[in-house]
């Protein structure tokens, strides 16, 4: 009974808020931000982190992979020979299942692999894999990102300024939202996928190797985080 009421107090200990360095575009730290503890609380719940993951790439199949039965193949409607006295098996259709170019038996056919998950398993899901990008320090706050022109050439400095290696990191980019210059400039940028945060989920987050997010972008998903 002790240890059960000692566990009890310790999960009640909040953990102390987070600071993280903000970087400008050229790579140089220019502020800090308090991550805000009821969303970032050093949890990492990796049964919700799959069964998220599950659940997204189930409902992304289509589901569409379909056979034909014996009555659905053309042709076999007559029967190839008479039941008795030829000397071999007995068949009613020259599609059966036995036969080259047959019907098949137990085959699929179109079906929904959707899946549903309760709102809070995929909110925490989310808090979850943000918390791990945080530890494992592949997290990264951007004052603002505010590309002038549309050239590629520009919005690959910004990454180079933060020592982002393309061969080795699949990088998503959270912003707040997306002009038209920034928009072209990202969008040839192979290593590079751009979301808005409001609109960001737990596999999406998962899949990549470092995750880059402006200050306001971070600010909106922790506001949606703690609906």
């Amino acid at each position: 009974m002790l240890k059960n009421k000692q566990i009890g107090i310790c999960d009640l200990i909040r953990m102390e808020a987070i600071t993280l360095p903000i970087y400008n575009t050229e790579g140089k730290e220019v502020d800090t931000v308090k991550l805000d503890s009821s969303v970032f609380d050093g949890i990492i719940n990796t049964a919700a982190i799959y069964q998220t993951i599950i659940t997204y790439r189930a409902n992304q199949r289509r589901g569409l992979a379909a056979t034909k039965t014996m009555g659905e193949v053309s042709g076999g409607g007559r029967k190839p020979w008479r039941q008795k006295g030829t000397g071999r098996a007995r068949v009613g259709s020259i599609r059966s299942p036995l036969w080259r170019h047959g019907g098949v038996i137990f085959g699929p056919h179109p079906r929904s692999f959707s899946q549903r998950l309760p709102r809070k398993i995929k909110s925490l899901a989310l808090r979850s894999v943000l918390m791990a990008k945080i530890k494992e320090n592949n997290f990264i706050v951007l004052d603002n990102l505010k590309i002038e022109t549309h050239k590629t050439k520009e919005a690959i400095k910004v990454f180079s300024n933060l020592k982002i290696r393309p061969l080795k990191s699949k990088v998503l980019l959270l912003l707040d939202n997306i002009d038209n210059n920034s928009k072209l400039a990202l969008r040839n940028i192979s290593f590079l996928d751009t979301n808005l945060a409001k609109d960001t989920h737990a596999y999406e987050v998962f899949a990549h190797k470092k995750l880059i997010i402006t200050k306001k972008a971070l600010s909106e998903l922790t506001d949606r985080l703690k609906k």
